[in-house]
């Protein structure tokens, strides 16, 4: 597979806008700098060789006139004043491909009625799919853990580790939601807000999450610090395309998160931070070790431990690959410390989790305004020289970290910015290389000026 020239149809149609806008410029940039033809030819031919690069100027302009079209279109599909709203339902299928493939009937008499009474549920009109999801999981994965506590057998508990293991991205980026906007349901019901409250005390264990740590640690920590020198999972000071450095920097925040987040409040002067930060990850872990001692410790195995320790390795695989590749130069840019992904695994089912750079940019960003964010944008991004990937997910661009393999990155990479696009493929490569380096405590001082 061609990795540069293939597009995943299954992409959002957000993503696949996003990223036939930026091979445009891409195929605009190729046209315009071709080689020109040799003042020895003749003029017919000249004329002849010079007309692409008139071609492309033109195609340029009008792709510069239409960016605000194609912003504006992205916009409408958010906007439920317009007709072109359309909510999101299911990760996996867009309401234009549910109206053509499901029969009508069902479309108009069982989806339509579920999108309107969803839409007065949740917080914003859109998030349709953030009910599915809890409609999902209060389903499923709750009462396949009530039913391993009342009749435990090793294949029923290996098929719900499954089972919640195919969840939890998805589940992790609806609480990612959730901890920054404060909810994902409606505030105008109290017994709906109350039940927004709550939930997440029940199915966060459940995922392998510990009761509130998501918040104090994303929202009150690392959004503060920006992978910086005071970010607890910041990856300055690795080289990050060790295998032994990730290995430190995965069992550092397994096994001692715990400590060095309230350590990390107190040394702010935020105490009760600090304390809230201890006392809900020590009474998850004291919860857990209650229910494997007087209740099921089978049970408990798959249905709380093997989910924490799955969940803690894919945080920081994930925030690995979010932040490996950072500016030598300036560290300190949201730009130039972050990556943006545009795939499907990132976007369609984990609420557009690809687009961290602009995430980073404005953490309160809903997840649907990320890809007319970038867009709008996409000029600071050049000039920043931040870098923009396809056909990759932060899994992956772990793993291709790992092994070195940078012509593969180099691949995934979609230039922008005349510098970008200059490149060879293989000073693409040497590029995304530079950019793992670890930082000197001496090249930490100047850079973050301390």
């Amino acid at each position: 597979m061609d990795l540069q020239a293939f597009v995943d149809p299954n992409l959002p149609e957000a993503d696949l806008i996003v990223l036939k806008h930026l091979h445009r410029d891409i195929a605009n940039y190729e046209a315009t700098n071709a080689p020109s033809s040799s003042g020895k030819e003749d003029t017919n031919e000249s004329a002849t060789r010079r007309k692409p690069h008139a071609e492309a100027a033109a195609a340029a302009a009008a792709d510069s006139n239409n960016e605000e079209a194609i912003i504006t279109q992205l916009d409408a599909l958010n906007d439920p004043s317009t007709s072109s709203f359309e909510p999101t339902v299911f990760v996996t299928f867009d309401m234009g491909y549910l109206r053509t493939k499901l029969h009508p009937y069902i479309y108009k008499h069982l989806l339509v009625p579920y999108i309107a009474i969803a839409r007065r549920i949740v917080r914003v009109d859109t998030d349709v799919v953030m009910l599915t999801h809890l409609l999902l999981y209060f389903s499923t994965s709750v009462p396949s853990a009530i039913l391993l506590y009342r009749h435990f057998t090793y294949i029923h508990g290996v098929l719900h580790w499954i089972m919640q293991s195919y969840y939890v991205g998805t589940y992790t980026l609806m609480m990612h939601q959730h901890i920054h906007m404060g909810g994902i349901l409606t505030k105008s019901n109290p017994l709906i807000h109350a039940f927004d409250v709550l939930f997440p005390y029940l199915t966060n264990p459940l995922m392998g999450h510990t009761w509130n740590s998501y918040y104090y640690h994303h929202i009150k920590h690392h959004h503060v610090e920006g992978n910086g020198p005071d970010d607890l999972s910041s990856t300055i000071r690795y080289q990050r395309d060790s295998i032994p450095d990730f290995a430190h920097y995965v069992l550092r925040f397994m096994f001692l998160v715990w400590i060095e987040l309230p350590l990390y409040f107190f040394r702010t002067g935020k105490y009760l931070l600090g304390l809230k930060a201890f006392f809900w990850e020590v009474g998850t872990y004291i919860s857990i070790a209650a229910l494997y001692r007087y209740v099921d410790a089978r049970a408990t195995i798959f249905a709380f431990i093997l989910p924490l320790f799955m969940l803690r390795i894919g945080l920081m695989v994930g925030n690995w690959g979010q932040h490996a590749l950072v500016d030598e130069e300036d560290p300190t840019s949201d730009l130039r410390s972050s990556i943006t992904l545009i795939d499907v695994a990132s976007n369609r089912f984990c609420f557009n989790d690809g687009y961290h750079t602009s995430h980073h940019l404005n953490p309160r960003r809903h997840w649907r305004s990320h890809p007319s964010a970038f867009l709008r944008s996409k000029q600071q991004y050049a000039t920043e020289r931040a870098l923009v990937f396809k056909n990759i997910d932060y899994i992956m661009m772990t793993v291709k970290l790992m092994q070195k393999d940078y012509l593969y990155l180099a691949k995934c990479l979609v230039p922008i910015g005349e510098m970008q696009m200059a490149m060879s493929l293989e000073e693409r490569a040497e590029m995304l290389r530079s950019k793992t380096r670890k930082f000197s405590e001496e090249e930490i001082r100047v850079k973050y000026r301390l």
